[in-house]
């Protein structure tokens, strides 16, 4: 029988949704925190992650089990990394074998060597090679190679894809070559191309300088209208930083925006700069990950999960977009971004810039009680000038696929003078439900409460909350009628009609239908800023960050149903998807307009919006949350649940709120259970139980009662069930 006198204790997490951590033996040495090993788990043999070494177990010593073997003989995460790690364990109450493997990418929760492997790159054979003008494309990778070599991934994530490269290697000016990823220390050779600055604005000179004096921990809120150059201020922040030979990350909301970003941040410094998003490959992941670990990256770009990387010397993060909610993970740990990124820049003891032209609510409230140091660029630099807001009532109109006869002239005096347009709507598809002209039916999906999309061009049915399709059917199954209709309005639908309306201008659709092709949606956006169209329609992904000079009417065609929704963050998110929209007009020299029908223009948030900004509009709803203790004035958790039956979400909701309701502290209140507002979803019945507090500490208090109460419900074996803490939307 093995005895402590041989082994040690390892503490370790495993990749499993239990709340605990796990005791092992381990022959002498014991290997360090943030190693990984090997362990037995069931039947099973798992990758752990070493927490602790303890000199006693709650287990007995005869229960306990010997580790299977070492994975690392050196961390493979370091202690402020498994600081922050812990902490966002308790804060969110999660598994945290969980939260500490999301840290890990996929090759290293695979138990793979935590070390580089040889890739293949490309290498530029002619310092001086010439393609076609006409070929944008190869001008662009030739200029990227000049360089120095990259892999197809981090070409790719530039917007050159794999028919580039081939046309080149086949023109004998480029070749791809084995080798291990470069390692070379970065800061002898940084460089800063001072030609690539523009001059600065007052308020952007102002806002440098005061970041140029941080010291140790300070969050700024950088709020900026579109195109007031929040960019360039990243940028002239980050000198300093980079110059004292400390790495920088900027985590951005979408991965679409990354390869004009990428190439900005490369044409300003001769440092390394690498990405990391869902994108790349697995093995990618791995190596831009080490890289920054080990101190061979400088700027890291990254979506959401770029945020646990670690790095050995992080001296500055940056959040654009920061209100975006892609920031917050919305299924197993449901962390937010921003709010783990704070918490990371306070451990370090470093600045942090949080940056928008709509900051969300919760940013506004700390900067309105001195929590964070508030930046504000209120003006476009050069001759640009702020878009002129225009509401169009669309009552009492005949509407031609949703464009009222006012929208149209508009539409016609900015094509007439070569300019382009942009209509949004954010609904793809033809029509949002397809309609039986004779009984009224309505074709519903099977498994959600929801109508299917018809798509025209597909001649399909499509559900796009669980997205089950099927074929357009010939007649009416109800009646037997052909008389089948859409009803409502799409992106598909608006194409069609403009074809029609304007058959001398080019149009071009941008949703998630026709980007799915790998390169198409940079494509698109090539087209768009060559002039090869000049009419574009397109839903949020093409709303957010993306500069278009000649475009001088934005106009947003359906906004209704955002007015009266149920959610109390509706009109937050709509306020800052309109101006989201209304920033692409007039961003050059142009002078812009932005459009908005709506059937209720004498809608007040309307009103307020297109006359006095989103600061105003935000002052007065935070004004109103307060009034209604909602959030930021207090704090919210959401538990949801699901099953195939209605019945066991509410048996299970009602006895765990029967049984927390009396142990709870007077300032916290418990709300539910209710139904989502789509109830039934993919098959599965959803309800949900919301918590709320004054405090966070009574939330915490509150979650960490519902929970062990969990553990001693048999009905909560007949349902899933999630914690979210600070939900930012509810089912």
């Amino acid at each position: 029988m093995t005895t402590l006198a041989q082994y040690g204790l390892l503490r370790v997490v495993l990749p499993v949704p239990l709340r605990r951590e796990f005791d092992y033996l381990c022959p002498l040495p014991l290997p360090a925190r943030g190693c990984r090993v090997r362990v037995p788990f069931g039947n099973r043999t798992l990758v752990a992650l070493v927490l602790d070494h303890p000199t006693a177990s709650e287990v007995p010593p005869d229960k306990l089990k010997p580790l299977d073997s070492v994975l690392d003989e050196e961390p493979v995460l370091a202690d402020a990394d498994l600081r922050l790690l812990a902490w966002a364990t308790g804060y969110y109450l999660h598994a945290p074998g969980e939260v500490y493997f999301q840290a890990l990418p996929t090759l290293l929760r695979k138990g793979e060597t935590a070390g580089y492997r040889s890739m293949d790159y490309w290498h530029l054979l002619e310092p001086d090679a010439r393609v076609s003008a006409q070929a944008v494309k190869q001008q662009q990778a030739l200029t990227l190679l000049r360089q120095g070599p990259l892999t197809s991934g981090e070409l790719d994530a530039r917007g050159i894809g794999s028919p580039i490269l081939q046309a080149l290697a086949r023109k004998g000016v480029i070749e791809k070559r084995e080798q291990l990823p470069a390692r070379d220390d970065w800061r002898p050779a940084l460089a800063i191309n001072q030609d690539d600055k523009p001059r600065l604005g007052r308020e952007q000179a102002l806002a440098v300088s005061l970041l140029h004096q941080a010291e140790g921990f300070v969050p700024f809120l950088l709020e900026g209208i579109t195109g007031s150059g929040k960019t360039e201020v990243y940028l002239q922040a980050m000198e300093p930083v980079l110059a004292a030979g400390r790495q920088v990350l900027v985590l951005v909301p979408e991965i679409g925006l990354t390869p004009q970003t990428i190439a900005r941040f490369q044409r300003r410094f001769r440092a390394p700069v690498s990405t990391l998003h869902s994108g790349m490959s697995e093995r990618e992941r791995l190596d831009t990950w080490l890289a920054c670990r080990d101190g061979g990256t400088a700027i890291l770009i990254g979506t959401r999960s770029a945020l646990l990387t670690p790095f050995r010397q992080l001296g500055l993060i940056i959040i654009d977009e920061e209100h975006d909610t892609s920031f917050k993970q919305q299924d197993g740990f449901r962390y937010h971004a921003r709010d783990l990124a704070l918490l990371r820049a306070r451990q370090l003891d470093i600045p942090i810039l949080l940056g928008s032209a709509t900051p969300s609510f919760e940013s506004l409230h700390n900067a309105a009680t001195g929590k964070y140091r508030h930046l504000i660029l209120s003006q476009r630099p050069g001759t640009a000038t702020v878009a002129r807001h225009l509401l169009l009532d669309s009552k009492h109109v005949q509407l031609q696929a949703g464009l009222s006869p006012q929208l149209l002239q508009l539409m016609e005096q900015e094509l007439a003078q070569g300019n382009q347009v942009m209509l949004f709507l954010n609904r793809r598809g033809y029509a949002p439900a397809l309609l039986c002209h004779d009984c009224g039916w309505l074709a519903d999906c099977e498994r959600c409460d929801a109508h299917y999309t018809w798509h025209r061009q597909q001649s399909r049915l499509h559900c796009h909350h669980c997205d089950h399709q099927r074929p357009l059917p010939p007649r009416c199954p109800q009646c037997g009628s052909q008389q089948l209709m859409g009803t409502g309005l799409g992106t598909e639908q608006v194409e069609q009609a403009l074809a029609g309306l304007f058959p001398q201008y080019a149009s071009i659709r941008i949703d998630r239908d026709n980007t799915r092709r790998k390169g198409s949606f940079q494509q698109h956006l090539d087209g768009i800023r060559a002039g090869r169209y000049q009419i574009l329609i397109g839903t949020q992904m093409l709303a957010k960050g993306h500069h278009f000079p000649d475009v001088t009417l934005v106009a947003m065609l359906d906004v209704d149903g955002a007015l009266f929704a149920s959610d109390f963050r509706a009109t937050e998110r709509f306020a800052q998807l309109y101006i989201q929209v209304a920033g692409r007009a007039g961003r050059a020299s142009k002078p812009g307009r932005v459009v908005l029908q709506s059937h209720h223009p004498e809608h007040a948030l309307l009103q307020d919006l297109a006359n006095q900004g989103y600061r105003h509009f935000a002052q007065g709803a935070l004004r109103e949350r307060q009034a209604a203790a909602l959030p930021p004035f207090s704090f919210q958790a959401l538990f949801r649940v699901q099953a195939t039956r209605a019945q066991y979400c509410q048996e299970f909701l009602q006895q765990l709120a029967g049984q927390l309701a009396p142990g709870l502290s007077p300032g916290v209140l418990c709300l539910g259970p209710m139904s989502a507002q789509m109830e039934r979803k993919a098959g599965q019945y959803r309800y949900q139980l919301l918590l709320q507090a004054a405090s966070r500490r009574e939330l915490a208090g509150a979650c960490r009662q519902a929970l062990a109460l969990i553990e001693t419900l048999a009905s909560a074996r007949k349902v899933r069930w999630s914690l979210d803490i600070d939900p930012v939307e509810l089912w």
